[in-house]
């Protein structure tokens, strides 16, 4: 592979159309455990299906911290690369945390195949599915502060030059031009974003004075899909990661009260960084909404650490004081997933009269379990914000009840 063979501001060719194979790489480490490791690789296979490849083998390996040149020990680096000679059809190894642009040079030329960290692979699920221009650019923001750093790895063929009398300066001069050309276009794209920023701010003021709910959660807990059914509109749903990417927002009625609903980006564990930077913009909605539906997946296995990884995001935003009612939803599959086929109507009331109660001395906010699929309890979850609507109209906006109520 040529490591010249990119294009300043242009992610690297990473997932072609086609269906490709992959195995998966992780490791256990002090932060970082075996049950934990097994989930987070999990979401890394779903991660590679939403991209369009299905990961057939998984490799782990044991260390207190990653090798600063290869990510992995010579040994498990040796038992990849034989697996990988005798299943030609694999063309990429995934690794579940971020490499250095170093470490993936090294990998690469060893196991002759594409390498792409966590990182890299949520940017190509990113800009597959960026639609509007503030999602595209966002991306390409994204991608470039995700480059940057990685410069000096991607160009390790001049390295070999460095022995030959006068190669070595021509080397870091076209370095240092590639760096200067990233930041200068890191620069025009946030400026871009601002002038983005500002068209979104004039719009959101438009509106009026509606209250504003968003719904916020993990990626691929149903999102969109509870939004669809709130205000009867058909908004893009699919049983993929990062299926939304551009806030969408709707006006609803209910009886003769209105407010607004917004369907935002999800979010994910290991997030990188300078993803979470680009889309602040995005999130926006977030942080000028004046409730929180925070949507839960109950059937899956990891609920809780989605959860705390949701608050966390919601406090780098500075939201995490606003009225939230959490949402449980999914409920149907909980119990295709949870419940034995002999148990009684009475057993399964008790084990989801224990769930709710559990969950409530756990979150310590108030709740509702659904399932937006079904359309089950939906009208608990209506009158419980219908209420909250109601309270924040009468604190922000109380000559506007009047004209409703």
């Amino acid at each position: 592979m040529n490591k010249n063979d990119w294009n300043v501001g242009k992610q690297k060719n990473t997932l072609k159309p086609k269906e490709e194979k992959a195995v998966l790489v992780g490791l256990i480490t002090r932060d970082q455990t075996e049950e934990q490791l097994a989930e987070y690789l999990d979401e890394l296979e779903f991660l590679a299906k939403t991209a369009g490849a299905i990961a057939i083998k998984r490799f782990w390996q044991k260390m207190p911290q990653p090798h600063p040149k290869t990510f992995i020990g010579k040994g498990k680096l040796e038992e990849i690369k034989n697996f990988l000679e005798n299943h030609p059809e694999v063309n990429m190894v995934l690794f579940d945390d971020d490499l250095t642009g170093k470490q993936t040079t090294i990998l690469e030329e060893t196991l002759k195949v594409k390498v792409i960290d966590r990182s890299s692979l949520i940017l190509d699920i990113f800009a597959h599915r960026a639609q509007t221009a503030q999602a595209k650019t966002q991306v390409e923001l994204a991608q470039l502060q995700y480059l940057l750093p990685r410069l000096r790895g991607l160009w390790t063929h001049l390295e070999r030059q460095r022995g030959g009398i006068g190669m070595r300066g021509p080397g870091e001069k076209e370095i240092e031009t590639d760096r200067r050309i990233v930041r200068d276009k890191i620069a025009l794209l946030k400026k871009k974003l601002e002038r983005i920023d500002k068209q979104n701010a004039t719009r959101r003021k438009q509106r009026g004075q509606l209250i504003r709910v968003a719904l916020v959660g993990y990626t691929n807990v149903g999102k969109s899909t509870l939004l669809n059914v709130l205000s009867k509109s058909r908004v893009f749903a699919e049983n993929k990661l990062f299926a939304t990417l551009d806030t969408t927002v709707r006006k609803v009625v209910w009886d003769t009260m209105p407010f607004l609903l917004s369907d935002t980006v999800g979010f994910i564990r290991k997030l990188p960084h300078h993803l979470i930077e680009s889309f602040k913009s995005t999130l926006d909605e977030v942080r000028e909404s004046d409730i929180l539906l925070h949507v839960v997946d109950i059937s899956h296995p990891g609920y809780e650490e989605h959860i705390q990884t949701v608050q966390h995001t919601l406090k780098e935003l500075g939201v995490e004081e606003k009225p939230t009612l959490m949402v449980f939803n999914k409920m149907d599959r909980y119990r295709k997933l949870n419940y034995d086929e002999l148990l009684d109507e009475e057993g399964r009331r008790e084990i989801e009269e224990q769930l709710h109660q559990n969950i409530r001395n756990q979150f310590g906010t108030d709740s509702v379990f659904i399932s937006a699929q079904t359309k089950e309890n939906l009208d608990e979850l209506r009158q419980k914000l219908t209420r909250m609507i109601k309270t924040q109209y009468n604190l922000r906006y109380p000559h506007q009840v009047r004209t409703w109520s």
